[in-house]
């Protein structure tokens, strides 16, 4: 059975803003984190998979699962 699993959005910095990439392609330009950050969340959640969200220096900083996760938290 194929999956069809859509790529992580990442929210990179990008010259003096922000940009959402996925897939290679930038799907959203802003001038703050903040709103990155909110518009890579709702793309995610929409397409079920991850957020990647990377600090100044390109390292991600933090990462959201919205989708089918292989590694689910145990409790």
């Amino acid at each position: 059975m194929t999956r069809n699993k859509k790529p992580s959005v990442h929210t990179l910095p990008n010259g003096n803003g922000w940009k959402n990439v996925q897939g290679g392609k930038t799907v959203s330009n802003h001038y703050k984190k903040s709103t990155a950050k909110s518009s890579g969340r709702r793309k995610a959640k929409r397409d079920k998979t991850e957020h990647r969200i990377h600090n100044r220096d390109g390292k991600i900083g933090r990462s959201n699962s919205y989708g089918n996760d292989p590694y689910p938290p145990r409790g």
